[in-house]
């Protein structure tokens, strides 16, 4: 009875590691076509999607995430890729405002403020990406992250039917990043579990917002 409870135990261990696997390169292989690194080859969009992230890391560091997607929104503005910024993020209390706190470091770096729209409901990737079409309008975009969530980004996108894009900001360091990677993993599982099973819906969606009409 052991072994076949042992047996049993084992199977079940490899099929999860083996659906966890296949979900991380199904995401993998399918959004590479989508993803750019070249600032001069990524297609022009009105709207960049720009996905949250904290400011400083838990022990008071600050987030080089934070950092490198702030300037590659940047640099897509300054280079007319983008009329627009839709910045989505956690604002989950009073004390923690990822669209807020880069709200104020793009307008430290040039972007105006005009040029800057907030979602303080991009609680999870799956929230902004579904907001971006069903909230804000949106039929096309330009995703900012690093390279890893981008791709996760635009799988979840088109599923969604926003015909998305999306630009690589700097990664991390790998070893700094290790954890950050082995949750990718993890989150690229749950999305097919969000999509094909659970069927997830954002948190909060709303009345209509219009970008860049009066």
């Amino acid at each position: 009875m052991g072994s076949q409870n042992d047996l049993a135990l084992t199977g079940a261990f490899f099929l999860l590691a083996s659906l966890v696997i296949g979900a991380h390169w199904r995401i993998e292989y399918y959004a590479d076509a989508y993803i750019y690194n070249s600032l001069h080859q990524v297609p022009a969009n009105s709207v960049g999607l720009l996905l949250g992230t904290s400011r400083k890391l838990a022990d008071g560091r600050a987030n080089l995430y934070f950092k490198y997607r702030i300037q590659a929104a940047v640099a897509l503005y300054k280079a007319g890729k983008i009329k627009y910024l839709l910045v989505s993020g956690d604002n989950g209390s009073t004390h923690y405002n990822e669209p807020m706190d880069m709200k104020k470091a793009l307008i430290k770096q040039g972007v105006p403020d005009s040029a800057i729209i907030l979602d303080y409901a991009g609680f999870r990737t799956l929230d902004s990406v579904v907001r971006a079409r069903k909230v804000f309008g949106q039929q096309q975009i330009t995703v900012i992250s690093q390279a890893f969530h981008n791709k996760r980004a635009i799988y979840l996108a088109h599923y969604n039917g926003l015909a998305a894009i999306a630009y690589n900001a700097r990664d991390v360091h790998q070893w700094a990043g290790f954890k950050t990677q082995v949750r990718e993993v993890l989150a690229r599982f749950k999305v097919f579990l969000d999509l094909y099973v659970l069927h997830t819906q954002p948190r909060f969606l709303g009345p209509p917002v219009s970008i860049g009409k009066p």
